[in-house]
């Protein structure tokens, strides 16, 4: 500091806040002695307390003084200076020192500032969700904090500062608006308040408020794709899924899948954007009717929701019975001019028809009545059932094949009854006969009682030739054709020798093999039935007679 030469009377002049004054002293006109107040515009904190040094460069100053409305006390003094120390500093506030310099008064004032740190600083409570594409605010409020000139409030995404403003008004409020975004998804926001007395070297103060975390959800307007069977028969089971894409964050996504009442045990799963939940529906005696399933995708406290129903029933027909017995196999068995009663029944509801006649109305039974004949045999009759379910008719079939017990009987037709073959030829005697159960066929040669092949190719010899009993046999009785087989020689003059020696043995055998045969042709017509109409080739028990042999 310059001293300066007091004058001869007192002048102020301003210099920031401090005022100065000018003496002028007789014999020393011109010099100026000033008054200062130490420190200058201190800035302190709250409650604090601060040493004031009132200082002079006049030589001889007298009553050096502090004026304030604090609490002060005199800590030290000497030629030209007063020290005062002022405690519980709780506002801002100015004090004045004073003194006199050759009878002429001297001042120099200094605003204290008084600092505090906001009591509270708060982010205000905000939804947890927010959708994609909208605005929310932000809004923080301030409770305290002085000097307000120096006191910011900012808001942030994590370090990032989204707005800085003065805090005003107790408490401070301050607000910004964001548009949300996916990137925001799983941001923390905050609010922080900066309290700035860089240039009163005391630093940067902050305060920050606890974080609050935000997500962002995208939720389609469309409703999820449910996809569920029209109808499902009781007892069995069907996968119910449930699908919606876009959706944003998919993997947060909560599903229900709801049958009726009842909860369903789905399984979810996600990838991307898109999000899948599948349950398995089992058709129970409980849920038969309509049923609705409900599928429901929240997220962000916001909802989506498909319906639609599913048709339970049950369809357990066609029944088919056979003169009072329910028939599991596929062939009954009857005998011959039996009474057969065919009825077919499928449930309520449901609509039978038996070979083309339908049953009188839905839920009765259809009903067929025969007397059984040969011609029955491998008759199949026919049910189908026909059940309405959610306007569709589904239809269900069955089959039984009736089997008619009936003796055997040849063919005449085919079985020729007169036979003429050469000598040394490879020949097959054809019979065949019908009957239930298949019969069995033998040709035996009368006389010798030989057993001729039947079906299978032979080479014929002379002694072949004859008459031959066709017997075809089974548990229904049997059946007898006469076959007469002549065999010419392949030489002609052993044919006449043979026809000399069969002279020779006289009229007597052949008029006995004569009647012989008229008997054995009279009893061919002789049978037993017990139904049937299968048409089978025949086979002979004379299997031993190969390609060439003899009979035995």
């Amino acid at each position: 500091m310059v001293p300066l030469r007091p004058l001869p009377g007192a002048c102020w002049t301003p210099h920031i806040s401090l005022l100065l004054v000018c003496c002028l002293l007789p014999g020393d006109q011109g010099q100026e002695f000033l008054l200062q107040a130490e420190p200058q515009n201190p800035v302190v904190p709250a409650g604090g307390s601060l040493l004031v040094n009132c200082s002079t460069d006049c030589p001889q100053p007298k009553l050096i003084n502090l004026e304030t409305f604090l609490f002060k006390e005199l800590v030290g003094k000497g030629l030209g200076w007063a020290a005062f120390q002022l405690s519980n500093v709780t506002g801002d506030s100015k004090v004045l020192c004073s003194g006199f310099c050759n009878d002429s008064q001297m001042t120099s004032s200094s605003d204290i500032t008084v600092y505090r740190f906001p009591e509270r600083v708060e982010l205000a409570p905000m939804s947890p969700w927010k959708p994609v594409g909208k605005n929310f605010t932000l809004r923080c409020w301030v409770a305290g904090g002085a000097p307000r000139t120096h006191l910011s409030v900012l808001l942030l995404r994590g370090k990032d500062v989204l707005s800085r403003q003065l805090a005003v008004g107790e408490p401070a409020e301050v607000t910004t608006t964001v548009l949300a975004d996916r990137n925001d998804h799983g941001a923390n926001f905050s609010c922080r308040s900066e309290l700035d007395l860089q240039h009163q070297g005391l630093g940067l103060f902050q305060n920050s408020s606890a974080p609050r975390q935000l997500q962002t959800f995208v939720l389609p307007v469309m409703p999820p794709r449910l996809v569920v069977p029209r109808f499902l028969e009781m007892g069995t089971s069907q996968p119910v899924d449930c699908t919606l894409d876009g959706l944003f964050p998919a993997s947060e996504a909560q599903v229900q899948l709801v049958l009726g009442d009842q909860m369903l045990n789905s399984t979810v799963t996600s990838h991307g954007d898109k999000l899948t939940a599948t349950a398995i529906v089992t058709a129970s005696t409980e849920l038969e009717g309509t049923q609705e399933i409900v599928c429901k995708v929240t997220l962000g406290g916001e909802s989506q929701e498909t319906r639609k129903n599913l048709t339970i029933y049950s369809f357990w027909g066609p029944i088919m019975n056979l003169n009072g017995t329910i028939r599991n196999l596929s062939q009954p068995t009857v005998l011959q001019g039996t009474t057969v009663i065919v009825t077919c029944t499928a449930g309520a509801r449901v609509q039978v028809t038996l070979d083309g006649v339908p049953a009188a109305a839905p839920g009765q039974l259809a009903l067929l009545q025969l007397n059984a004949t040969k011609r029955d045999d491998r008759r199949n009759f026919f049910c189908n059932a026909a059940l309405e379910v959610d306007g569709m008719v589904l239809h269900r079939n069955r089959s039984i094949q009736l089997r008619v017990l009936y003796g055997p009987k040849i063919d005449p037709a085919k079985c020729p009854q007169h036979l003429t073959w050469k000598e040394g030829t490879t020949q097959v005697l054809q019979c065949e006969a019908r009957g239930n159960p298949d019969p069995q066929l033998q040709c035996l040669h009368l006389g010798s009682g030989t057993q001729v092949s039947v079906g299978i190719p032979f080479r014929v010899r002379l002694n072949y030739s004859g008459t031959y009993d066709c017997l075809a046999t089974s548990s229904q009785g049997t059946h007898t054709l006469t076959v007469m087989m002549n065999v010419q020689a392949r030489n002609p003059h052993i044919v006449a020798s043979v026809i000399v020696v069969l002279t020779t043995v006289g009229l007597v055998v052949l008029i006995a093999a004569s009647v012989y045969v008229f008997g054995v042709q009279k009893r061919s017509d002789i049978y037993h039935v017990n139904q049937g109409n299968t048409l089978l080739p025949l086979t002979s028990r004379g299997l031993n007679e190969a390609l060439g042999e003899e009979p035995s």
